[in-house]
């Protein structure tokens, strides 16, 4: 199948709505949408970081609407959308983080399970919805801890609360599909990305955002885990996947609602301690060490299949691993030069369009 092109003039205009828009990842797509002109409706906690990616490119103003609130609370969920009226729903709010799901198993799994079916309980209530897409991740099969990459039609499962919580949802979403979805015409399809980096993440156990904190405050970076191997990829890479998902639910139905995998080519699929190489010769004055504390369990080895996604929906991985560090680097240089990150941030999605 050719490379299938983003096409703007689908989005200019269009309603959608999109859960955790403060987040990293959430505001990137955030900015891309609007950008092509879609009116985006957005429901959040607060930014969860400071600084963060959401206030620095003053997102707020360029979106139709930004709410905070609780995606747990199903009549705060209900209400959001019901004024929207939106005909693309992008849910990506979550307990994103596998060492906090073990401190709070319970907020953990309230949050990626009963916040997506509250969504979806939502969703049967409208019109005007078409698509939704459920945002989960890379972690929710259940890992065999071999140089396998994984295929959608793998096994689910989940050692850890939050990828326990993750592979629920996407039991969650098989069963919304095919018992009420599959009847109303609403498309409903699960993606699942690999280690996500970018500028403006500034979230906690984060390789990336514990790098350049490292750097700022001239301290020795602790890692965890230098062995361990994970899909590396440029945020814009995952996102896109999800736009050109988003248009061909709207546009071709049912055929595109099922489970994807947006990850990077498997040269992108290294270590940490590969990534920490890199960092040391991009900054000579970096400098890092093994945390020989006990830490809580994560997956040693994750990779993912990506060749649905190239077959069947035409898209592929445009950024290298090289080419992602050093857009995120370049990004959070920009951001400590006080440049305008708007404009910033939309040349970078400029860039890997036309790359």
């Amino acid at each position: 199948m050719e490379n299938m092109e983003i096409e703007p003039s689908f989005w200019k205009g269009r309603s959608v709505f999109v859960t955790g828009h403060t987040g990293f990842k959430g505001g990137w797509l955030t900015l891309w949408l609007t950008e092509m002109g879609a009116n985006v409706h957005g429901f959040s906690l607060e930014a969860p970081t400071s600084p963060n990616f959401f206030d620095i490119i003053n997102l707020k103003n360029k979106m139709q609407n930004s709410t905070t609130g609780d995606i747990r609370k199903l009549s705060s969920i209900k209400n959001s959308i019901h004024n929207a009226k939106p005909s693309v729903i992008f849910h990506m709010a979550a307990q994103p983080l596998v060492r906090q799901s073990y401190l709070d198993p319970i907020e953990t799994f309230m949050t990626n399970l009963i916040g997506t079916i509250n969504i979806y309980e939502a969703a049967r209530e409208t019109e005007t919805v078409k698509a939704i897409i459920n945002i989960t991740t890379d972690k929710c099969y259940e890992n065999q801890e071999k140089d396998y990459p994984y295929n959608e039609n793998d096994r689910l499962g989940g050692y850890d609360p939050y990828s326990s919580s993750k592979s629920c949802s996407e039991i969650a979403t098989s069963a919304y599909r095919n018992s009420f979805f599959s009847e109303l015409g609403i498309q409903l399809a699960s993606v699942r990305a690999g280690n996500v980096i970018g500028g403006g993440d500034w979230a906690r156990d984060r390789l990336f955002t514990d790098f350049f904190r490292s750097i700022e405050n001239n301290k020795t970076l602790r890692v965890r885990s230098p062995n361990a191997i994970r899909p590396w990829q440029h945020v814009l890479d995952p996102l896109s996947g999800y736009i050109i998902l988003a248009e061909n639910l709207v546009t071709k139905g049912s055929n595109f609602a099922e489970a994807w995998n947006f990850g990077p080519e498997q040269s992108g699929a290294k270590s940490v301690s590969w990534v920490l190489d890199r960092f040391c010769k991009k900054f000579p004055n970096f400098k890092w060490q093994v945390e020989n504390i006990k830490q809580p369990h994560e997956a040693t080895i994750l990779k993912l299949d990506i060749s649905k996604a190239k077959t069947k929906l035409g898209w592929r991985p445009r950024w290298s691993l090289d080419k992602a560090i050093d857009n995120t680097i370049i990004w959070h240089q920009a951001f400590r030069e006080n440049t305008n990150m708007y404009d910033f941030s939309l040349n970078q999605i400029k860039l890997f369009k036309n790359s």
